[in-house]
């Protein structure tokens, strides 16, 4: 496989990760509305909803789960930057490539790994809220789990690419 075209796999990677990235992130405002309207219905008129609260939690979870390859791909993770914000093209490019073979793939493999019988169990029984009123949605938000890990091992696999780029072309 040429560097075009592990390049454009690494393209087609970083479209699906920024376009789920976009999209997703728009339920952070949602996670706003929701919680203030609950605040307000909690404190105004002493009412509480197990939905809507829930509704804030999975919410909350989405965008974190499927917003995260986003936010590695634009750099946006924390990162122990002594080293890596003053170094070299180079150096940065095999820091990331350690980092992403060494680190995040095998991480999220094992996560994958772990996590689709978890959420496969709870698929099979179709598992809901342990509250009465609570959404009956518990297997699709365990589904992120392991959606989560793709996502990530996905991104780190892109940004492994890049980096072999970079290296290579220093040469």
């Amino acid at each position: 496989m040429t560097f075009a075209h592990m390049t454009a796999v690494a393209d087609r990677i970083e479209r699906i990760t920024s376009t789920l990235g976009r999209v997703v992130a728009w339920l952070a405002l949602v996670v706003v509305l929701l919680q203030f309207a609950l605040v307000i219905v909690r404190y105004l008129f002493g009412l509480g909803s197990v939905w809507l609260t829930e509704t804030v939690v999975y919410a909350h979870a989405t965008v974190f789960m499927l917003a995260a390859a986003w936010t590695l791909q634009v750099g946006g993770h924390v990162r122990v930057d002594i080293f890596y914000a003053d170094a070299s093209a180079r150096t940065k490019a095999l820091i990331d490539l350690v980092g992403a073979l060494v680190l995040l793939l095998p991480f999220m493999i094992v996560l994958i790994w772990l996590s689709v019988p978890y959420a496969a169990r709870s698929w099979s029984i179709l598992e809901r809220s342990q509250e009465a009123s609570g959404l009956p949605l518990v297997f699709l938000l365990k589904t992120l789990i392991p959606l989560f890990a793709l996502l990530m091992a996905l991104q780190g696999i892109a940004q492994a690419i890049r980096a072999v780029a970079v290296l290579a072309r220093a040469r």
